[in-house]
């Protein structure tokens, strides 16, 4: 049986008296691209957060390899090949894109008493990585600032992929962009798989996890409520899942009405949680 790349075991988290997430648990094999998706308050980013360092769970862990993992800082995820690409970009608008793929991150080149930044290796780097994901961006010495939406995005990507990244998280990653950009970054998921990279995505747009997932798991109110491969599954089967909180195949198969069952569960969540 292969190892899965990442496995979270029973991940439970609380914000004071708001319940974020029920012993949740999801793997993701080496090239897998994994869909998650839920509505507002459904737990996506708070456990994404976690498997990328910047929460530690109340309980539950966290597996890589088949080794149990401890990512208590942003810091531990990158070391463990974790990658995150937030909504934002979280990009420095003053600085080149070369600067922006590097920064915290920079090429030193010279002797035992002094080294400098090796900007020219550091150029010939970004404009391969860039490349290799098919992305397009103006020349790698552009600020930022003076670049697109869906360049900005492109810049995103190519930094959190240039380190070795072995899974890249990507929240969001076509919000707010023109049509063009949106194919472009679906293409960039399918090159990542082509590389051995895992990505898992969070979108509202489920015609991006048809698009680009091999899975897609369902998550409402802090717990998993539903998933499926792509191949086996239909969109309105997820959105039934995201709204109703229950797979409506497993309300077919008991002959109750899935509605009515997916309100009773959402009415015995709780209150809403952190996204």
């Amino acid at each position: 049986m292969t190892v899965p790349l990442i496995e979270m075991r029973n991940i439970s988290k609380s914000f004071g008296a708001v319940v974020a997430l029920r012993q949740v648990s999801l793997s993701i094999a080496a090239g897998e691209v994994v869909g998650l998706v839920g509505d507002n308050a459904a737990g996506k980013s708070t456990l994404m957060k976690i498997l990328s360092g910047v929460y530690t769970p109340d309980a539950g862990e966290i597996m890589l390899d088949g080794r149990a993992q401890a990512l208590a800082t942003p810091m531990d995820a990158r070391g463990a090949g974790i990658e995150m690409v937030y909504q934002d970009f979280a990009l420095v608008p003053e600085l080149s894109v070369t600067q922006n793929i590097f920064l915290g991150r920079e090429l030193l080149q010279g002797g035992l008493r002094s080294k400098f930044v090796d900007k020219a290796k550091m150029r010939e780097r970004a404009t391969h990585w860039i490349e290799r994901l098919g992305l397009r961006v103006p020349p790698v010495d552009t600020p930022v600032r003076a670049t697109s939406g869906g360049q900005q995005q492109a810049v995103a990507i190519a930094r959190a992929t240039a380190f070795d990244a072995r899974l890249v998280i990507m929240d969001e990653p076509t919000a707010n962009l023109a049509a063009a950009a949106i194919e472009k970054v679906r293409a960039a998921i399918g090159r990542l798989r082509s590389h051995g990279v895992a990505v898992i995505v969070i979108s509202h747009r489920i015609e991006d996890i048809l698009e680009t997932a091999d899975r897609a798991i369902v998550l409402k109110h802090g717990a998993v409520v539903g998933e499926r491969r792509i191949e086996d599954t239909r969109g309105d089967e997820l959105v039934h899942m995201i709204v109703a909180g229950r797979d409506p195949r497993d309300a077919a198969a008991g002959g109750g009405d899935g509605d009515g069952a997916g309100a009773a569960a959402d009415g015995g969540a709780g209150g809403s949680a952190p996204p």
